[in-house]
């Protein structure tokens, strides 16, 4: 794989920001910064085509104390089997729950799926964090 150099143009205020944002986030350079930032436009890429395989972890809260709501997430999870690798259960107090699952497929059937999740009632809070199998980034 061959390294091709190009130049970028920025405002010198932009790239002071930059600067200081890179070492906050610890880049030991601008390009590895660049690199990083090109892949997340092509991971929301692969997420905006909505037919490319992709994976990603919702996160919800809840309280187990919601009646029926544990067991209606469990049968939602169930009845997902398919698009669901992994899950992870952790009781955040004596009343809360936090729960991680992590999913695979097409975007839009991953969407779908968080969305269902989420919108479950009694579900306090929930997140849908999109990556990528990282198939096509380099």
């Amino acid at each position: 794989m061959a390294v091709i150099r190009f130049g970028v143009s920025l405002d010198n205020i932009l790239l002071e920001r930059f600067d200081s944002l890179l070492e906050k986030k610890g880049y030991a350079n601008r390009s590895e910064a660049i690199r990083d930032l090109i892949r997340d436009s092509l991971v929301m890429e692969e997420w905006e085509s909505s037919t490319s395989e992709t994976v990603g972890s919702i996160i919800i809260v809840y309280s187990h104390d919601t009646r029926e709501l544990t067991d209606t997430l469990t049968d939602l999870q169930h009845h997902y089997y398919n698009a669901i690798i992994s899950s992870m259960h952790i009781h955040l107090d004596e009343h809360n729950c936090l729960e991680v699952i992590v999913v695979k497929g097409k975007a839009k059937d991953i969407k779908a799926i968080a969305d269902r999740l989420i919108g479950t009632k009694g579900v306090k809070h929930g997140k849908l964090s999109i990556t990528t199998t990282g198939k096509h980034l380099k």
